[in-house]
């Protein structure tokens, strides 16, 4: 590693007293990002309220379905956050969102033309790769425009926009497909249903937005932190170096590079990934599979993003081995994203089935679905993400693990109520819970993130954030919202079985974050020390 990589420059380093004040302008970027993290969930939650038609219009299960908002878009979604990730840390961070936020949206809008499962799978892969720009390049962005004392609060702000999107999207699709469904029921425009209108309407915009954040200015790299660090000068050497180590097959040439002991581990693990999906596989498919083969998709999706996951693991140590000795060799670190992980298993299986149930359950047209799910969510993630990244912050100022406490909030406290949401007949009663459920999970969010990110020094954020969404991504959407659909397919459409199946990964949650919260005032303590012995310059 070079020293243009890593070297602060200390003559102008300086420790910014912990009450400066924060520039308006900072404020105004936040409100900025935070509109693209809007766009960023509509496009990718509308597809709860979409979910009944699409099944009825491709002849598709609730397994697809999960497979589609989960798998699909979580693993590419994860693969390339990893050296997106590591371009976010070298490159301009705002050019980095506009080109991703440029590519989802269009991707979005492309899953409108698709007539089958293989085209809206295809379109939502193209959604995952983009939409992975976005949060490694805020959570930098947001970490050198905020000071410490802030930064949950921020993170907790900027993460706001998961959930008032997630809620518009209810709401907009919902309005969308009632009113083009009414205006041309036998198919508009180019044959286009309601749901494809609904995908075009949503993705059309972000390309204009995308002009509006070319606009914004880059940040001096951890100057905030009395640490400013020099612009690499080769920044895309380390986002190819990233990407011939996560992508199969070149993963093969990285491992050769490191020896043949290297590659042949690598092969072994690349074997063994597939052999236990195959396995698995045969294992839940009882012979009556969807069309589009949901189980054997959902599992070799994952033997691909765990081989890839594992190749960049171990390319990771051997070429940054202050980074990995902070993200993949630090328990704390790991027990951190691995508990939010679970908070996000329960998560997403609610909030993406929540709509889809009501609909079948109480019958519900969309566009109430929107007012009454969809609004109340959006309201209701935003409290939970601001409140919980205040509380957040304040009990890190008394203890060094506060921050985890509001964590493991998050992971308990929804527990009760969806098992009464999912089994209440009381359709005002669901609605309230449905609003509880998603203040409870979403108050979780920013300390997590914030979290993860005093685990790293200030040129890891990139990739401590591609880390961190790993688990939120492969161990949070990619099975969380696949289990239960798999559960409602395996027992007759039962949505509420399904989605109060995930609720079983609770007790895993609680270990991880118990554990977290002992190791992590530890590891904050020794964080330089740990980097400087595993070879970091700065």
């Amino acid at each position: 590693m070079s020293d243009n990589q890593t070297a602060a420059v200390t003559a102008e380093a300086t420790t910014p007293p912990d009450d400066q004040p924060v520039p308006a302008y900072s404020w105004y970027a936040l409100g900025v990002l935070v509109l693209v993290y809007i766009l960023n969930f509509i496009d990718r939650q509308i597809l709860s309220i979409l979910a009944n038609d699409i099944k009825a219009d491709l002849g598709v299960d609730d397994a697809y379905l999960g497979f589609l908002y989960g798998t699909a878009f979580a693993i590419f979604y994860a693969l390339f956050g990893i050296p997106l990730g590591k371009l976010a840390d070298s490159w301009k961070r705002v050019r980095l969102m506009t080109i991703g936020l440029a590519v989802w949206s269009g991707m979005t809008a492309l899953s409108g033309f698709a007539k089958n499962g293989t085209m809206l799978t295809f379109a939502r892969v193209g959604v995952g790769v983009g939409e992975a720009t976005a949060s490694p390049s805020a959570y930098s962005l947001i970490s050198d425009w905020f000071p410490a004392r802030l930064r949950a609060t921020a993170l907790a702000i900027y993460s706001s926009g998961l959930y008032i999107g997630g809620g518009i999207s209810l709401l907009i699709g919902g309005l969308i497909v009632e009113n083009w469904n009414a205006a041309y029921p036998d198919g508009g425009p180019l044959g286009l249903a309601g749901w494809q209108a609904a995908f075009i309407s949503v993705g059309l915009p972000g390309l204009l937005l995308a002009l509006w954040v070319m606009t914004l200015r880059e940040p001096i790299r951890g100057a905030i932190d009395g640490m400013p660090t020099r612009e690499d000068p080769a920044p895309f050497r380390g986002f190819v170096q990233e990407l011939m180590t996560v992508i199969p097959p070149f993963t093969l040439i990285g491992a050769a590079k490191r020896g043949m002991p290297a590659l042949f581990v690598n092969i072994a693990v690349l074997i063994a990934a597939f052999v236990a999906a195959y396995f698995i596989t045969g294992l839940l498919d009882s012979g009556e599979g969807a069309i589009y083969g949901p189980i054997s998709d959902q599992w070799f999706f994952l033997a691909i993003g765990y081989y890839a996951i594992f190749c960049w693991a171990t390319a990771l140590r051997t070429r940054d081995a202050p980074t990995f000795a902070l993200t993949w060799g630090s328990p704390a670190f790991l027990c951190t994203i691995l508990g939010y992980g679970c908070v996000a298993f329960i998560a997403y299986a609610a909030s993406y089935w929540t709509a889809p149930y009501a609909e079948r359950v109480f019958e519900v047209n969309k566009a109430a679905l929107g007012w009454w799910i969809g609004a109340p969510s959006a309201v209701a993630g935003f409290l939970g993400v601001i409140t919980g990244g205040r509380v957040a912050d304040i009990l890190f100022r008394r203890y060094a693990a506060g921050r985890l406490f509001v964590v493991l909030f998050g992971l308990i406290a929804p527990i009760p109520i969806v098992l009464i949401q999912f089994t209440t007949d009381n359709l005002v009663l669901f609605y309230v819970l449905a609003f509880v459920a998603q203040l409870f999970t979403s108050s979780a969010l920013g300390a997590a993130a914030a979290s993860s990110q005093a685990l790293v020094l200030p040129r890891m954020r990139g990739i401590a954030t591609a880390t961190f969404f790993l688990a939120t991504t492969l161990v949070g959407l990619a099975l969380g919202p696949y289990l239960a659909g798999y559960i409602s397919s395996k027992t007759d459409g039962d949505l509420g079985l399904g989605v109060m199946s995930t609720l079983g990964i609770a007790p895993i949650g609680f270990v991880l974050l118990a554990a977290a919260i002992k190791l992590v005032p530890r590891a904050q303590a020794g964080l330089l020390a740990k980097a400087r012995a595993a070879g970091e310059q700065q």
